[in-house]
């Protein structure tokens, strides 16, 4: 079957298998047979990687959700791998394994979907004998995780004109630098060069002078950090299991953190944007959803189907995440309404 049939016939279903938990309603963007996954999104732009059984590689999907029960959908593959996209406005970037006579690696590429039906490709970065991997965009910057084969460090490109790339270093130290995210000018990452994962960060406003600074830097692991304005969340396992915590860097002098909750269970890969952090939690024993108002201090769940829903992003009122309740990975969706989520304080919940 060719994709595009494929796609209309499952966005025709879309209707009656979206499902009703809790006070949101939950939708699955393009229901189907094949794993989805690595999901991103910026305004009702939504991009994740998916697995074709039937071509046997990964290929890159893009909808826009303004209108969740009639999603446009567009797709970026050929005969490799194309995998964990990120999206700004109406640029897409991702890895795109390329195989040329000089070998066979993953460089970053991206498109820009100002036409959604014919969208525009570019190389960001295609260095040979390089792996460029996991790409993450804001505004005119590209920011990756770049090896040579020795070690990873995190790299950046200056997007301003996408046909003349300018690339250039951010964090380049013995040891990993992964694991990058970007807002504005500030870059975050996990860095292991004082043996355990830390949450690193960097002012790029000068390209070639970027200023470091340090977020979360204490004993054993703290991972998967993104940043949205001045606020930074991360995964970190000092109390036993893992918990999110946030952190305020707008005096990078004086950064200010604290955990999200102190649960008992695993609540891991975390995900901001205003005054919002989602992330996924196992205290009921399968993954679920959970959100925290910064405004007023209060935790909420988001899903409680009994199936696993994981690596969730948040952009505005609108989440999406892996949902395995059909079977497969699918990627879901929900609007967030209601007291859980407005942004004025109406008193200080506990």
């Amino acid at each position: 079957m060719c994709r595009q049939l494929r796609i209309s016939i499952l966005i025709a279903s879309l209707i009656a298998l979206a499902a009703q938990a809790g006070p949101w309603r939950e939708v699955p963007i393009l229901p189907g047979p094949d794993d989805q996954e690595s999901p991103d999104i910026h305004g009702t732009m939504v991009v994740w990687h998916e697995y074709l059984a039937e071509l046997g590689d990964y290929d890159v999907f893009v909808a826009d959700i303004n209108d969740l029960d009639f999603p446009l959908i567009n797709a970026i593959g050929d005969a490799d791998d194309q995998m964990h996209p990120a999206v700004y406005g109406q640029r897409v970037v991702w890895q795109n394994f390329v195989t040329s006579p000089e070998g066979a690696d993953w460089d970053i590429h991206m498109a820009d979907f100002t036409d959604f039906e014919e969208p525009v490709g570019y190389v960001v970065s295609g260095l040979p004998n390089n792996d460029e991997e996991r790409p993450a965009i804001h505004g005119n910057v590209v920011v990756w995780q770049d090896t040579n084969g020795q070690d990873y460090d995190i790299w950046g490109a200056d997007i301003t004109d996408p046909e003349y790339p300018f690339e250039f270093a951010i964090a380049a130290f013995d040891f990993d630098q992964t694991g990058p995210s970007i807002y504005r000018n500030m870059v975050t990452w996990e860095d292991n060069y004082f043996g355990d994962w830390d949450v690193l960060a960097a002012d790029i406003w000068l390209r070639d002078r970027p200023a470091l600074f340090s977020v979360a830097a204490v004993e054993s692991d703290q991972q998967a950090g993104v940043v949205h304005d001045s606020v930074v969340v991360w995964e970190d396992n000092f109390s036993g299991n893992w918990d999110v915590y946030v952190a305020q860097i707008g005096d990078q002098n004086e950064v200010s953190e604290f955990p999200v909750t102190s649960h008992s269970a695993q609540q891991r890969h975390p995900d901001v944007e205003g005054h919002l952090v989602v992330w996924q939690d196992n205290r009921h024993g399968d993954w679920d959803i959970y959100g925290y108002n910064l405004v007023t201090d209060r935790v909420f769940r988001i899903t409680d189907d009994p199936y696993n829903q994981i690596n969730p992003v948040i952009s505005g009122n609108l989440v999406v995440w892996q949902d395995d309740r059909r079977g497969p990975w699918n990627i879901y969706a929900a609007a967030l309404d209601g007291p859980e989520v407005v942004g004025r304080r109406h008193g200080k919940a506990h």
